[in-house]
């Protein structure tokens, strides 16, 4: 099945085909340059993944894939959530100081990625699924690997990761590990089980 991937980002699209198989035929917005991507409008991350898979796959003729997500602080009251990306102006690390100064010592301090998935089809039908990777926010940035939040997003017992990663950030886990892991990760699984049984 060829899929259009709704990102240009190259990264994306290859942690998206590793987990998803090699019986999928990925390809990116980079080949559909005149695809303009509508403004993610939604209030909550599943309408913004549906927003922008109906909108390629209608624009396409392809069965379009595309992701909304970002992390969610419970004692911001699930801030920066939705607006992850562009909750403060900036930088990713101007966004991860930004929490860190908000919560200060504050020893409330638990928190989760979330990720909504959308595939759309060229006659209207759509999956969608959803997963979280739950963790705390730790208290300075660690870790080169990764983007986003991730140098300050640290692994519990609740993130499903081995014993010994926990503790450890998002940033500083091998590739392999963030595969079995993360919230895109379960929920691109879940959407690949939805796919099986229907074939």
């Amino acid at each position: 099945m060829k899929i259009l991937v709704a990102t240009a980002n190259a990264h994306k699209v290859k942690e998206i085909s590793t987990l998803l198989g090699v019986e999928f035929d990925l390809v990116s917005l980079r080949e559909f340059p005149e695809i303009e991507m509508p403004e993610e409008t939604g209030e909550t991350m599943p309408e913004n993944a549906r927003i922008k898979a109906i909108h390629c796959a209608r624009e396409s003729g392809l069965t379009a894939l595309a992701d909304d997500s970002g992390i969610e602080v419970d004692a911001l009251n699930g801030a920066p959530g939705v607006h992850s990306a562009r909750w403060i102006e900036g930088s990713d690390e101007d966004r991860t100081r930004a929490i860190l100064e908000k919560l200060s010592d504050n020893a409330f301090r638990t928190a989760r990625y979330r990720c909504a998935i959308c595939l759309a089809f060229p006659n209207g039908k759509i999956i969608e699924t959803e997963a979280t990777c739950e963790g705390e926010i730790a208290r300075e940035a660690v870790g080169e690997n990764g983007f986003g939040y991730d140098p300050i997003f640290e692994l519990t017992a609740a993130s499903g990761a081995q014993r010994e990663y926990s503790g450890w950030k998002m940033a500083q886990v091998p590739e392999a590990i963030k595969a079995q892991i993360s919230h895109r990760a379960r929920a691109i699984k879940k959407l690949k089980i939805l796919l099986e049984n229907q074939t």
